[in-house]
């Protein structure tokens, strides 16, 4: 059976005051690990941030862009998710040092997790949180109960050779006025989810999977949406990096290398800009 993967899915329990996802990837995931020579523990812990991600940009109801960091003293120095409303996903890790090491503490050490929206109408906003739980799925839990003060349960898993990434989540729904009923959905539907298992959320579609875990609810499915790796660098973006370099040190990058290039973390693209396409950045308009 081909199970349908770099799939989103969103849904409701009806009669209970709780809403779920499910992000299953394969394609996107390895496309954001190809270019780079990571190792397999940092392919893994990227693969969660991934699929984290994923989930996150789907609890929120707007339109624009979520970037998530994760920032420490391990050998990873800096890891970075960047995503959309529409799940186009790129990702990168920066390495202090090569390592062996797996997981989350033995890789990020003592940090942050940074998490940036920035919606197409209206101001950025920026929450952050201490990276002082035992894995990344924790440490989402704990920015939800600080920063949105809703209760949410996040489970990540990645397959043994980092291959296919996946994430669920539960998360109350404050739609009654009894909270006391609200939580003791949220607990009872946090109960059954616990008992996924990797090999099922990588063999199963959804539908199966959920019928699996809650065959006595009434689980209201909606639309899936596609997850794709894509980049979203561009030649105008960077020339309007190019724009805040002093016309003076241009002519001098210009006269040591021929062009001013510009690499993405990200994909690796290279931008190259000569002298006539920066003309207009480097002669100063004459009053």
């Amino acid at each position: 059976m081909t199970v349908k993967t770099d799939v989103l899915n969103r849904y409701l329990f009806d009669g209970k005051h709780a809403r779920g996802e499910l992000v299953q990837l394969t394609k996107a995931y390895q496309e954001i690990i190809a270019l780079h020579e990571y190792p397999p523990g940092v392919q893994a812990l990227l693969g969660e941030l991934v699929a984290a991600t994923c989930l996150l940009t789907a609890t929120l109801k707007f339109e624009g862009e979520i970037t998530v960091q994760l920032q420490g003293d391990g050998p990873i120095s800096y890891m970075s998710v960047n995503g959309d409303d529409k799940q186009n996903m790129r990702g990168i890790a920066r390495l202090a040092e090569p390592t062996a090491g797996i997981g989350l503490k033995e890789l990020i050490g003592k940090g942050t997790m940074v998490i940036t929206i920035r919606p197409e109408k209206g101001e950025p906003y920026q929450g952050v949180v201490a990276l002082d739980k035992d894995n990344l799925a924790d440490c989402l839990a704990h920015y939800f109960e600080v920063s949105e003060q809703i209760p949410t349960k996040i489970w990540l898993f990645n397959n043994a050779d980092n291959t296919q990434v996946a994430g669920s989540l539960i998360q109350l729904l404050p739609d009654s006025d009894s909270k006391e009923t609200q939580l003791s959905d949220f607990g009872h539907l946090c109960q059954l989810t616990n008992t996924i298992k990797a090999d099922e959320i990588f063999s199963l579609d959804a539908e199966d999977l959920l019928y699996r875990l809650y065959h006595q609810e009434e689980v209201r499915l909606f639309e899936p949406q596609s997850v794709n790796y894509q980049c979203s660098c561009s030649e105008e973006k960077c020339l309007t990096a190019i724009s805040q370099v002093s016309p003076s040190e241009l002519i001098s990058i210009i006269e040591e290398q021929g062009c001013v290039s510009m690499t993405c973390e990200y994909c690796l693209t290279t931008y190259k800009f000569d002298e006539p396409k920066l003309a207009h950045f480097i002669h100063e308009p004459k009053h």
